[in-house]
């Protein structure tokens, strides 16, 4: 300002001088008056420079315009904050600096003329075509006489301070909307401040948070060693992240996954520590729900197969560190699959979780029960003294399934087979044991009845023989190793040949003919039996149409059918069979047991009235030994009863036997059945079986199962009962 009020007194002293030399006296003195001026014109010319220097040394960026916005000058800051030289700007109007088109300049010269001077916040842009903000103040300037006569325009760069309280308040959004609970503490640990997420989280308010420390939070299931460790991780590292219980205001304990940080001053000083934390709660109960279903049986609920071998795996790792012994316990349940398909798989369902929950009571907490599927369980005991514990427990689980089930109004009654393997004799891996029991439960399930039966090498070595006979059965059929005896059938009043069994042989090349018992049960269990069977009754039948074509009399061939043979396609394929061969169908018999008419029983009847349709004959062997109903039997449309060699074994000594065989004879008889009895081996039974009214009879007194041609040969010439 003094600079200015100089400047204006050498104006007025320039002027009083040029007024001076107009007057006559001025006219006389015009030279000394002439040089004074050129005096004062050098003085106000310093002046201006020395004003301009100064202009030039502000920092800020100085334009001045005339009122209609034209710039008139420019100093040296305006130059670094715009990038124009003087000469690019002075006389262009302001607008060219302008960073957004549409932003509103008319007017603003009526505000100066008004108030006087006006501050904002702009949108300029560099020569380079860089965008900033600036501060902008304008300021008037009035001529001698008060009027304006131009704007004086300082702006400076504010473009950091802008993006720093932009960035503030984005913080502020993100500190207050996160949906991660936040709160920040003093070097002290005393709460300062929390965001909204925190109050939703645990409940307390920030009112109620700011104060106190995080402790409040706390739930108390880490111990002081725990938060000890934590804070060592931030002091060293400057922060740590983890799984932390705490507790909400009403009290709820709820996981938390937190991280802790520092912050520091500028000389290197704690100044607050913040905390940034989830509620993993929903986290934990879905990883808890996947664990569960990758590792629990869903029906129940025990431990299934996968959790099992992980368990036992690591017992058996602890039993190798301390010397300890073990067992496991394969269980195969009895009777349980004629219950799941006669009464269906809700009432199966059922059971099993009923069985799951009578073998854990009656086992010790540290011991394992898993289900492996379907009706297959296994126990695991750690840390038994003697094999005999093991037994002990066995007899414990088989005597837990000795009181009936209740379901549906059905009183259900169960038995299991148990094999037992040891630790570390039988073996030292969870599979070898796992598959030593399954051995020794086949053993065990070998006896008919409910039991258990431990391993041994004896049963291992049967188990190899078995898988041999397996695989070499597989390969029997192609390789023409399978052929057909026939046993003779006599009528007991005549004494002819009426008819003959059609057995099925092995002959295998290295190992001999193989009996029958070595090779039927392992066909029955893996499914073979199927493709014999059918091979079996396409032989049967090509053998009885070459007999029929040779001229010999109708004699029936009956050949046995598995429980597995009896599916929808049964009918279709023996009438296929006959209808191939050119045979007459009252030269074939199927037999089959008494146990097969107990499962899916109203689709067993359907398909023998299917068969009887086709005009064979069928035959109910082992009669006696099964469960059936009578009030099924009048159902079944069979033609001959067949008295199992079991009961004929005995008779005529054993009067149960002949009991049972006279009680089969009579229901026969009543029932409009023809009755042959199998096993017949002396005069006397056979006498006795007369004496029942048995219209037939098969067994080694006649002749046992011979050759096609031999049995050929009895038909030739009428070989009869001596």
């Amino acid at each position: 300002m003094a600079d200015g009020n100089s400047g204006k007194a050498d104006l007025d002293r320039i002027e009083a001088l040029c007024r001076e030399i107009l007057t006559e006296e001025g006219r006389q003195r015009a030279g000394d008056i002439a040089a004074r001026i050129l005096d004062e014109v050098a003085g106000a010319r310093e002046h201006l420079h020395k004003q301009t220097q100064i202009i030039d040394q502000i920092h800020e960026s100085v334009i001045t315009m005339d009122l209609d916005g034209y710039i008139t000058s420019w100093n040296r800051g305006a130059e670094r904050l715009f990038g124009y030289a003087a000469a690019e700007a002075i006389g262009r109007h302001i607008l060219f600096l302008y960073a957004d088109p549409d932003e509103d300049d008319e007017g603003f010269q009526d505000v100066f003329l008004e108030h006087g001077g006006r501050e904002l916040e702009v949108r300029r842009r560099r020569k380079s075509g860089e965008v900033f903000w600036a501060s902008l103040q304008l300021s008037l300037v009035r001529d001698p006489d008060g009027y304006p006569a131009g704007i004086i325009g300082y702006l400076t760069d504010i473009t950091a301070r802008i993006e720093a309280q932009e960035n503030q308040r984005l913080h502020a959004r993100i500190f207050e909307h996160t949906d991660q609970g936040i709160l920040i503490t003093d070097a002290e640990q005393v709460i300062v401040s929390v965001n909204q997420a925190f109050t939703r989280i645990t409940g307390y308010s920030a009112e109620e948070a700011v104060g106190k420390t995080p402790r409040l939070m706390r739930a108390g299931q880490e111990d002081q060693d725990f938060f000890a460790e934590v804070w060592r991780h931030i002091h060293d590292g400057g922060r740590w992240q983890g799984e932390i219980w705490e507790r909400r205001k009403n009290g709820e304990a709820y996981p938390a996954w937190v991280s802790i940080g520092i912050v520091k001053n500028a000389r290197g000083d704690v100044a607050n520590y913040f905390s940034i934390f989830s509620d993993i709660t929903e986290r934990k109960e879905s990883e808890e729900r996947i664990r569960h279903l990758a590792y629990y049986d869903a029906l129940t609920e025990l431990p299934n197969r996968t959790l099992f071998y992980k368990l036992v795996d690591q017992a058996l790792t602890e039993a190798r560190r301390n010397r300890l012994h073990g067992a496991l316990l394969f269980i195969d349940l009895n009777r349980f699959k004629p219950i799941n398909d006669t009464l269906g798989h809700g009432v199966g369902d059922r059971l099993l979780q009923q069985i799951g929950y009578r073998f854990r009571e009656v086992l010790r907490t540290e011991d394992l029960v898993a289900r492996l599927g379907g009706d297959e369980f296994v126990v695991a005991l750690f840390d038994i003294t003697m094999r005999e514990h093991a037994g002990l427990v066995a007899q414990k689980l088989l005597s837990a399934l000795d009181a009936p089930f209740f379901i549906d109004g059905h009183e259900l009654k169960v038995g299991a087979a148990i094999g037992i393997s040891v630790y570390p004799q039988d073996g030292f891996d969870t599979e070898t044991l796992l598959r030593l029991a399954d051995i020794a439960m086949y053993r065990a399930k070998q006896t008919g009845q409910d039991g258990h039966a431990f391993y041994s090498h004896e049963m291992n070595q049967r188990a190899l023989d078995r898988l041999q006979t397996e695989s070499a059965l597989r390969h029997a059929i192609e390789r023409n190793e399978l052929l057909l005896h026939y046993q003779p059938k006599v009528d007991i009043a005549s004494g002819r040949i009426v008819g003959a069994e059609a057995l099925v042989r092995w002959r295998h090349p290295e190992r001999g003919m193989i009996p029958p018992g070595d090779f039927v049960p392992v066909a029955e269990e893996t499914g073979l039996v199927v493709r014999i069977s059918a091979w079996v009754l396409e032989e049967a039948v090509r053998q009885a149409k070459a007999w029929r074509d040779a001229g010999l009399p109708t004699t029936k061939i009956a050949i046995n059918l598995s429980a597995r043979d009896f599916s929808s396609a049964l009918p279709q394929r023996v009438g296929d069979t006959l209808k191939n061969h050119g045979l007459e169908p009252d030269w074939l018999e199927l037999e089959i047991t008494e146990s097969m008419l107990m499962h899916n029983t109203e689709r067993v009847i359907a398909m023998m009235d299917e068969l009887a349709a086709l005009g064979v004959t069928l035959a109910l062997d082992d009669f006696g030994t099964g469960y059936s109903s009578l009030s099924y039997l009048k159902r079944f449309p069979i033609d001959t009863l067949k008295i199992d060699r079991s009961f004929v074994t005995g008779i005529p000594a054993d009067l149960n036997d002949c009991a049972i065989a006279g009680a089969i004879a009579s229901m026969a008889k009543r029932l409009g059945h023809k009755v042959i009895a199998e096993g017949v081996e002396s005069e006397n039974q056979l006498a006795f079986l007369r004496s029942l009214g048995c219209d037939e009879f098969q067994g080694y007194l006649f002749a046992p199962p011979v050759p096609p041609q031999d049995f050929e040969a009895m038909l030739r010439e009428d070989k009869r009962l001596g």
